[in-house]
């Protein structure tokens, strides 16, 4: 290989590169804030199943 080659892959790797991690950055941002909010809303799932087990066990002591 020539030197202008080299030079020429030295130039065009970077022009090539930094679209594509730009790309999986956007990728990988969105799929965090995907699995985030499907966590956010598991909790608040569980939190509201915690309650009305509380309020069901709540009711059934005040009826005894």
């Amino acid at each position: 290989m020539g030197w202008q080659v080299i030079l020429a892959l030295v130039l065009i790797i970077p022009v090539i590169l930094i679209p594509v991690a730009f790309v999986w950055y956007l990728n990988i941002g969105g799929l965090h804030a995907v699995l985030k909010e499907a966590k956010e809303k598991r909790a608040a799932s569980e939190m509201e199943i915690r309650a009305k087990t509380v309020e069901s066990h709540t009711e059934a002591g005040a009826l005894d």
